[in-house]
């Protein structure tokens, strides 16, 4: 039995691509009042399938942070690539905010998003990775988890918890801390209360997510385990690492917008038990046909998420539908939906084939780009 280091994980490839497709899937409904349960965030505290997209992706980039700096030993050259490829994955994000209106008021652009929570986790992840040993991560994750927990718990609002909590959209210090530093003007909006989901604070226990990552690629490459003991070692470690999440509730509830440091234990272990069945079914079974397709969107992750949405932008912002008097009554993402979809298969099920055609037309481009060896490596 060959060890892992002697093999490509596929696995890893394919458990990318079909985060990257889940995420296009959840984001571009048809209609967002007609999407199932299970395509929905969670209204605040708990976690639905969707909820575990976003740190089952972090979980992946601190994978692919192993493999990234696995045979480099130039630190100059890494610190400039850490930064670099923050800036890029950055400023890409501020540019998608801004798209297509370049000329709005930047006193209401969106500084925080999905990109730019990627790209600070990324780059102070694979910091900590420099400088600290994988024993060292251990204690590191502890304290960013357990020191997050007493900052939302001793800085909460005061007010009767009946009236709000610490843990709650208004009463938090994730938000008031934002709103101190970012200023509501430059934050997203729920139920119009300004609060960034993936604001500044939380992205500190959002590294966690990411470090354990990594420490997930350490541990079954250093230890030199064959697949078989990965699969062990992780399922073990996933379902506990999932039960400490859930018994940690009770205290500090599961919630993706503040992401907490329950949800951290929860979804990554979660994430640990997802890589194991890829491995199964991928690197140790051998069956590639049913997953091949994921390799396409896993080969390009990054542009996969910023084409699909460009193209939603486009459908919203610069496809215009007039009536005769030249007024504008919709845009191009309804007129899509309620001209094609919905008379082929209702609200329901016709938001949900809507969001499946931009997963495949999507997929369809990265396919060309895969056949032709186009990556982007930010």
């Amino acid at each position: 039995m060959e060890n892992n280091n002697s093999q490509r994980w596929y696995a890893i490839d394919a458990f990318r691509g079909i985060t990257i497709a889940f995420m296009i899937l959840v984001n571009t409904p048809g209609s967002w009042s007609y999407v199932y349960a299970p395509l929905k965030h969670a209204d605040w505290h708990g976690c639905t399938p969707t909820d575990l997209v976003f740190p089952c992706f972090l979980f992946i980039v601190g994978i692919s942070i192993y493999y990234s700096f696995k045979k480099k030993n130039n630190q100059q050259a890494i610190y400039y690539k850490i930064l670099k490829r923050t800036a890029i994955i950055f400023s890409i994000g501020l540019l998608l905010h801004g798209f297509p209106y370049f000329n709005k008021n930047l006193a209401d652009l969106r500084i925080m998003g999905v990109l730019q929570r990627i790209a600070l986790v990324y780059c102070f992840s694979a910091l900590l990775i420099q400088w600290l040993k994988p024993r060292q991560l251990v204690i590191a994750i502890l304290i960013i988890l357990i020191g997050y927990w007493l900052i939302l718990w001793g800085f909460g609002s005061n007010t009767p918890y009946y009236m709000t909590a610490p843990y709650s959209l208004t009463g938090n210090i994730v938000r008031e801390f934002d709103l101190w530093l970012l200023g509501a003007n430059h934050m997203w909006q729920i139920n119009g209360v300004p609060f960034d989901p993936e604001g500044i604070l939380s992205t500190l226990p959002a590294i966690s997510t990411c470090l354990i990552g990594y420490l997930t690629a350490y541990m079954i490459n250093e230890k030199s385990l064959t697949k078989p003991q990965a699969c062990y070692y992780l399922l073990s470690s996933g379902i506990l690492l999932s039960l400490s999440g859930l018994l940690w509730n009770s205290y500090f509830p599961i919630n993706k917008y503040l992401w907490t440091s329950s949800y951290v234990l929860f979804t990554t272990g979660i994430a640990q038990v997802i890589l194991v069945l890829f491995i199964i079914v991928v690197d140790i079974k051998a069956w590639l046909k049913p997953v091949r397709p994921l390799l396409i969107f896993g080969a390009n992750p990054l542009l996969s998420y910023i084409l699909a949405d460009l193209w939603v932008r486009v459908l919203l912002f610069v496809i215009q539908i007039k009536d005769d008097q030249s007024q504008i009554v919709s845009d191009g993402y309804q007129a899509f939906y309620q001209i094609v979809f919905v008379p082929l298969a209702g609200n329901w099920n016709g938001s949900l084939l809507f969001a499946c055609f931009h997963v495949l037309a999507v997929w369809a481009i990265m396919l060309v780009f895969y056949k032709k060896q186009i990556f982007f490596k930010a």
